[in-house]
């Protein structure tokens, strides 16, 4: 079944792949965090958005721009029409930025409590396969410290299931 169809009705459209690539290709050094993250560490978890950490030096902060000005992003659930252009200005600060973009709703993170610093966040990290292209996705441990920091109660129910993942890998590892 296509994870969409478990989607409520008043989410939107969300192409998470379409925009991991898109960031991918435009070199922007991200790691992957949030539901995304749950489902590519192998979680049933529905979400409605993509959640990155970015990596904060200039050039950096220049390609995630262009990516986010591609994208048409905007600033979500902001009734107002406020100016706003999601470039490498706008980028160096801020330490979250919540969008609505061409391919669904993401949020961009300089900083997230309970995660170490993004040195050490992109070391811990997994790198991932998608077909065609790869990211880096939070460690479980990493993701747990997350949640735990967040302590909303989604995020406890997926604590217990990244600890859950984490067993069963080990039970899986060859000897």
């Amino acid at each position: 079944m296509d994870p969409k169809d478990k989607r409520p009705a008043e989410w939107p459209d969300l192409d998470a792949e379409g925009l991991l690539r898109r960031l991918t290709e435009a070199g922007v050094d991200f790691v992957v965090i949030g539901g995304i993250a749950m489902l590519l560490h192998g979680s049933a978890r529905l979400t409605r958005d993509l959640d990155i950490v970015f990596a904060a030096d200039e050039g950096n902060l220049e390609a995630l721009g262009a990516v986010l000005v591609e994208l048409d992003a905007r600033l979500r659930e902001i009734a107002e029409d406020v100016p706003f252009v999601p470039d490498a200005g706008t980028l160096r600060n801020v330490q979250l930025l919540t969008l609505d973009t061409a391919a669904g709703w993401l949020d961009v993170h300089r900083d997230v409590d309970g995660a170490p610093r993004y040195a050490v966040l992109r070391r811990h990290a997994e790198r991932m396969d998608l077909g065609g292209f790869s990211v880096l996705v939070a460690s479980p441990d990493d993701m747990i410290a997350m949640k735990l920091a967040a302590g909303k109660p989604v995020d406890l129910i997926d604590v217990e299931e990244l600890r859950a993942i984490k067993r069963l890998r080990r039970r899986s590892l060859p000897m």
